[in-house]
């Protein structure tokens, strides 16, 4: 049987899914220093999918994805969804959003 490596966290059921596919899994509890490190791996892993997906549905997909690994993340800190979205809110209201697609080029100080 022909061995995949893939050193990465996964999402809870996939030990399962693996099983269900008559393979094997081998697999380990991470440390909670571990764990926040290989969260911050697929927050980057999940934002590059995001960024090269080519079709609408798969853009969502991997928001999706990214969705969650936020989610772990603020629980990690005992945090949620709405307190994020409260400060998104407050930071949208004083500095605006991005719907203008306004790109600054630079900046320069007027003369005194």
């Amino acid at each position: 049987m022909k061995k995949q490596v893939f050193n990465k966290l996964v999402r809870d059921n996939i030990p399962d899914i693996i099983k269900s596919n008559n393979e094997i899994a081998e697999i380990r509890i991470l440390s909670d220093d571990e764990y926040k490190n290989e969260l911050n791996r697929k927050l980057l892993e999940e934002a590059n999918e995001v960024i090269s997906t080519k079709t609408d549905d798969e853009i969502k997909e991997e928001l999706a994805d990214l969705y969650e690994v936020i989610l772990a993340k603020l629980k990690l800190i005992d945090s949620d969804i709405k307190e994020i979205e409260k400060i998104a809110i407050n930071k949208r209201n004083k500095r605006g959003s991005f719907d203008k697609r306004i790109f600054l080029i630079s900046t320069s100080k007027g003369q005194d």
